[in-house]
């Protein structure tokens, strides 16, 4: 797979051989950030910043999977996301239709299968069919997966974790004194990612500094990497350049370096 990234980005060839193949995070959160001012900055409304920001999703996501990435997950929509004007958020809504219609051919040559995690039901009916019918045509796929964060916020997926525990604890399945972290682990949505649930490294774009309630218990350990690249300018060798980042990072886990 990192000799397919290699001749598809022949540009950065001469620079790869710094990267160490066998250290590619397996996983890969990314808050794709700055689509507004990246419209802004060439004078256009908002809606052409996230319609730019798609192309930049479509030529990341394959030059992951040629790196060997696991799993990339995309902060594609928050719980905090609707509280913007609502002509914004209705143009959000439609473009997984489009977006899918013209990606999954793609998908499926590149054999990536597309999940989610996040509260669907709440949003519009062509919107879920849109992503259920995407999730259903690469089902078949085993190689990287394409995990879409729609209608995702980090706090509310910890309550559901909690609320989930607590009716298991009623019923008498398990005793709350002894849940453990691999129970909290496995009552999140990630959890169906197995050994690749949590991040490896975070990425966000277009310079700032924050979380924003994005897998708040999966990146305790993750390593963070900021880049002032607004998303629709973000490229395959800006995502060579952090993972080069990333590798160049002593991980101890809370323990010390091994000398």
């Amino acid at each position: 797979m990192f000799s397919k990234f290699i001749n598809n980005n022949r540009s950065v060839s001469k620079q790869l051989d710094e990267l160490d193949p066998k250290r590619i995070p397996n996983h890969i959160a990314i808050i794709m950030d700055g689509n507004g001012r990246w419209a802004q900055k060439r004078h256009l409304p908002r809606i052409a910043g996230h319609k730019a920001a798609l192309t930049t999703v479509k030529k990341v996501t394959v030059a992951a999977s040629d790196l060997g990435v696991k799993v990339l997950t995309l902060y594609t929509f928050s719980t905090e996301n609707w509280k913007r004007p609502k002509k914004e958020v209705d143009f959000l809504m439609t473009l997984p239709i489009n977006f899918f219609d013209t990606f999954v051919p793609d998908l499926i040559k590149n054999n990536i299968q597309v999940r989610t995690i996040g509260e669907l039901t709440a949003l519009p009916q062509e919107t879920r069919k849109a992503v259920a019918r995407a999730c259903e045509q690469t089902a078949k796929n085993d190689g990287m997966i394409l995990n879409f964060a729609i209608n995702y916020g980090g706090r509310a997926e910890l309550v559901a974790a909690a609320q989930t525990l607590a009716a298991s604890a009623v019923k008498g399945e398990l005793e709350p004194t002894q849940i453990t972290e691999k129970d909290f682990a496995h009552a999140l949505t990630t959890a169906k990612f197995g050994a690749y649930a949590d991040p490896d490294l975070l990425i966000r774009t277009s310079g700032e500094e924050r979380i924003s309630n994005f897998l708040l218990w999966q990146i305790a350990y993750s390593e963070f990497v900021f880049t002032d690249v607004l998303w629709p300018d973000y490229t395959p060798q800006t995502l060579w350049e952090n993972i080069y980042e990333y590798q160049n990072r002593n991980r101890r886990f809370g323990g010390l370096k091994k000398e």
